[in-house]
């Protein structure tokens, strides 16, 4: 069994969480030297399941270790969209000598710690 390490995206995303460690995998077989092939669940039907090993994080096995898996609604092309769910901090940043309204954006099926500074206009725009 192993984590799988996605790279993190703005906005719309592959699969899995941003920047985290994916839910634990079953190794099914090596292909060559670096790579392994993975038994991905259904819902990843349309991802290539060979990753190298660069990729992959050793899991180790603890009988108290609890993973919490939140299934993501995955659309057709293998995206989904990130929803913002509250407004933790705001501020203004002065670029010259224009002020710019910045929001700390908590997103959903993220932590608190990978909150983000957007634009404060933007987020009105994009999410009303």
């Amino acid at each position: 069994m192993v984590f799988l390490k996605v790279a993190p995206m703005k906005g719309v995303m592959g699969f899995g969480k941003k920047g985290k460690l994916s839910p634990r995998f079953e190794i099914l077989k090596r292909i060559g030297k670096v790579a392994y092939e993975l038994a991905l669940p259904p819902t990843l039907v349309g991802v290539h399941n060979m990753f190298y090993v660069s990729m992959m994080r050793k899991y180790i096995s603890d009988p108290s270790h609890v993973l919490n898996y939140e299934p993501l609604k995955i659309k057709d092309n293998l995206t989904y969209e990130e929803v913002p769910i509250q407004i933790l901090d705001r501020k203004d940043q002065v670029l010259c000598t224009k002020p710019i309204s910045l929001v700390k954006v908590l997103w959903k099926n993220h932590t608190m710690e990978e909150a983000s500074w957007e634009r404060e206009d933007e987020m009105k725009s994009n999410y009303l």
